[in-house]
């Protein structure tokens, strides 16, 4: 599995954690939390970096909107120390990604 598909499966699971414990949804997601979801796989697919892709705290580009990234930021703030008990393969992998060093962009001529 590639870095992209790794990050959106962290994604997916902070956002269904989030959803659940703030919407109380079952399953599957609320409306606004799918929308979200969505939005951040958009931006993921059109990351610079690529494989290549820090962790979000860590990069010097910021890809999402003002709003979106403080949604976002709200979701990981909460769900990331939840995710270690529930998901500790994605929370370990997040965690060996934090200590990688953001690459930059190259300019352009």
């Amino acid at each position: 599995m590639g870095r992209i598909e790794r990050e959106k499966k962290t994604i997916d699971a902070m956002v269904k954690i989030y959803c659940h414990d703030h919407h109380h949804t079952s399953a599957g997601l609320c409306a606004d939390c799918l929308a979200l979801q969505d939005y951040a796989h958009r931006r993921l697919d059109a990351c610079p970096f690529h494989e290549k892709k820090p962790a979000c705290n860590k990069c010097l580009v910021h890809c999402y909107s003002a709003k979106q990234r403080e949604r976002i930021t709200q979701i990981m703030r909460y769900a990331g120390p939840r995710m270690t008990l529930r998901y500790p393969l994605l929370s370990l992998f997040h965690l060996m990604d934090l200590f990688k060093k953001a690459p930059r962009l190259k300019k352009r001529k």
